[in-house]
């Protein structure tokens, strides 16, 4: 057997996703510590009851941290929003989108929040400059997530790994500047399990990850070897159950 090159001890591994029987399963995983949402999920998953949707994944998962996301495109209802889904469990966070639809800066609001104790994770940012207005924005209020998306930095064909330790920087500056450490660096968007092994050595605090992606953490030291014959069985008896023939 061979043992797998990182240890993953420090990271935090959240499960992203809307689908409730999954959501519970994962609550019994001892490496899952925490859940994160969002509307493109809830709608892929079919909710069609936001608060019933809260309500039921909340009479389970009581204290792992798990957030939710505002949809609202105006800042004032976007406000309003986040100041009820606050107050639907302590252990709630609000997710907060880097600008509306029309490119306006959230950061207003997001000050404004996180001073007056609403928990925060500001979602959907992909550069350095959105990441240092947030955490200037988020040092020395409650608790708060700053979600880097860097699956989708890597979409476009940039090494998301020196933009998220500069990340990092960033958010641990912010917090010595105001006295506290409260502002955590979530790896969001993952594409592959190597992506969690690459936010550990970062030294991101949590990667949120869709259930194909947390399924592989089954693999991790698996023999090479018999990984390969695996393979290779799988072929031969696919091309077996397919009736080819030459």
């Amino acid at each position: 057997m061979v043992t797998s090159p990182v240890s993953l001890e420090k990271i935090k591994i959240f499960a992203d996703g809307a689908s409730v029987p999954s959501i519970l399963e994962s609550a019994k995983n001892p490496r899952i510590a925490g859940f994160t949402t969002n509307p493109t999920l809830m709608r892929k998953d079919g909710v069609s009851d936001y608060r019933a949707f809260a309500r039921e994944v909340l009479a389970h998962v009581k204290t792992q941290p798990i957030s939710f996301e505002v949809f609202a495109d105006e800042f004032p209802e976007m406000r309003r929003q986040a100041l009820e889904i606050k107050t639907w469990a302590d252990n709630v966070y609000v997710k907060i989108p880097i600008t509306n639809t029309r490119r306006e800066s959230a950061i207003p609001l997001v000050k404004e929040l996180a001073s007056s104790g609403v928990k925060l994770n500001v979602t959907a940012i992909c550069t350095l400059e959105q990441v240092r207005d947030t955490a200037a924005a988020l040092a020395g209020g409650a608790p708060s997530v700053v979600s880097v998306f860097a699956g989708r930095i890597a979409d476009t064909g940039r090494d998301p790994v020196p933009l998220m330790r500069e990340a990092l920087g960033i958010c641990r500056a912010a917090d010595r500047a105001s006295g506290a450490r409260g502002i955590e660096l979530l790896w969001a968007s993952p594409r592959e399990l190597l992506n969690v092994f690459q936010a550990d050595a970062v030294g991101c605090h949590i990667i949120t990850a869709t259930r194909d992606v947390l399924e592989k953490l089954t693999l991790l030291g698996k023999d090479l070897a018999a990984y390969s014959l695996e393979t290779v069985k799988m072929f031969h008896e696919d091309a077996r159950r397919a009736g080819y023939k030459l």
